[in-house]
């Protein structure tokens, strides 16, 4: 296996290094350079934004979520992807209809402008870094636990995180939006057939679908049924979920801003129907996954059963591809979300001499070793702490669009709002408030909360607003 992946290894690294420099190449501005031509075509389109949705989590969290849960993770994950790709095409005709991607400098910079003042471009950057620097942190995270534990013996958990945040830096700052899409086209592809392959192939050890499921009824009937056997599946955190997962292509800017850079119309249409395809299959494919696991493994640790179930159990080829499939996920999605990053805090400076490339690239930086720093203090349940920050996230969704559908009717106290929301949302996360009110989950009770005081706002400040200078 040593062989194969040291094989696929470098084909996919030159891969990456020619991409990057043909990026490079081509990037003649810094448009170029941010929104790769804004001509994206629906199957990478399609391609990209599932590289960017799908990461490590897919082949290693969804797996044990199906092990320890049962098939609820499926209405968990599965109909809120699905959801998510309608939201994609929903909300991307609109938002094209307010930016055009030629004027388009980031998201931050468009609320300042939309709310007429800096308090919502504030909320929106605190927002997005708070909660999407924990998603960085889950790509690292999730396959330098891997890579350690089917190489112990080669370098420590955290020397892989820093290895990995290396590529990261070096191939984000060196291609451009144009590099990373090609990446993810690739990663989407990897991680696809990989996922396919192993599903077959844990399907058929039981000697098919229904003999699986009785296999598991046999043995642990509780994951068959919600909330599972742990009760994690209540309506509360199925519904909360739902929210979190289909407001992605709203509030996170790598996700929305692909929406804005697709080539027209039609192959946004196209590219959110292949999405919706491949997110439902992608899903499904790992509940047999997870139920092989829990079948086979099911006191191992997560770690332990990710080792045995995509490496030990499979042919030697198909380690390797997953191997490398695994590192150009983590890869791909990270340097995604930190180039988004970076050019949102570029975006959001008011002033437009300090609004350039250094300055990105610097933000890069930073962002890349704050995400170091918290994947290697991060717990192991990776999927979980990806639901946290979507439901972080999701919190920004009525300030947007609200700023897309009532440009008229907008008030600085919507992003206070949701400023304040953001803020108890952390503080039941550290415990320095609870987590229930009135019996509610609190990421629940801050979805409604900034949801309905959005719509009261909108309601009754029915109004333009005054013109920045003269508020000033």
């Amino acid at each position: 296996m040593s062989g194969w992946i040291l094989g696929i290894g470098t084909v996919y690294l030159c891969m990456l290094v020619t991409a990057a420099l043909r990026a490079r190449k081509s990037n003649h501005s810094d448009n170029d350079f941010l929104l790769a031509g804004s001509s994206l075509g629906s199957l990478v389109g399609c391609l990209t934004v599932a590289a960017t949705l799908f990461s490590t989590f897919t082949l290693m969290g969804m797996p044990d979520l199906f092990r320890n849960h049962g098939i609820g993770a499926w209405i968990f994950l599965g109909v809120s992807d699905c959801a998510l790709a309608f939201v994609a095409l929903w909300f991307g005709i609109n938002i094209r209809r307010r930016i055009s991607a030629d004027n388009f400098n980031g998201f931050s910079d468009w609320l300042g402008r939309a709310y007429r003042g800096r308090h919502a471009t504030y909320v929106y950057l605190f927002g997005i870094f708070v909660f999407l620097i924990p998603y960085v942190a889950i790509q690292i995270k999730g396959v330098s636990l891997f890579l350690n534990s089917i190489m112990p013996g080669v370098m420590p958990s955290w020397a892989w995180s820093v290895s990995i945040v290396s590529v990261i830096l070096a191939y984000s700052e060196l291609g451009g939006l144009k590099a990373i899409i090609f990446a993810d086209a690739v990663q989407g592809l990897v991680l696809f057939g990989a996922t396919i392959v192993i599903a077959i192939s844990c399907v058929a050890y039981f000697g098919g679908i229904g003999p699986m499921f009785d296999s598991i009824e046999s043995t642990s009937p509780a994951l068959l049924s919600t909330p599972g056997p742990s009760g994690l599946f209540t309506y509360q955190f199925l519904i909360a979920s739902f929210l979190a997962i289909a407001m992605i292509p709203v509030t996170q800017p790598q996700m929305s801003t692909r929406l804005i850079i697709m080539r027209d119309s039609s192959s946004l249409a196209r590219m959110a129907v292949l999405l919706a395809i491949f997110s439902f299959v992608l899903v499904l494919a790992t509940l047999p996954i997870g139920l092989y696991g829990a079948a086979l493994y099911p006191t191992s640790a997560t770690g332990e059963f990710i080792a045995q179930v995509l490496v030990y159990d499979q042919s030697p080829i198909v380690a390797a591809v997953v191997v490398v499939g695994l590192i150009a996920a983590a890869i791909s999605t990270a340097d995604s979300q930190l180039f988004a990053l970076g050019n949102e805090l570029r975006s959001g400076v008011s002033k437009p001499q300090y609004q350039s490339l250094r300055l990105m690239r610097s933000a890069i930086v930073i962002f890349a070793l704050s995400a170091l720093v918290v994947s290697l203090v991060s717990n192991t349940h990776i999927v979980l702490l990806a639901r946290t920050s979507f439901a972080g996230s999701a919190l920004l969704a009525p300030m947007i669009l609200s700023a897309v559908f009532f440009p008229k009717q907008l008030h600085r106290a919507i992003p206070l709002l949701v400023g304040l929301c953001l803020i108890l949302f952390l503080a039941s996360i550290f415990g320095l408030i609870g987590d229930t009110f009135w019996g509610l989950r609190m990421d629940l009770v801050m979805f409604i909360a900034v949801t309905f005081g959005t719509a009261i706002i909108l309601m009754f400040k029915n109004h333009y607003l005054p013109d920045e200078r003269k508020s000033s």
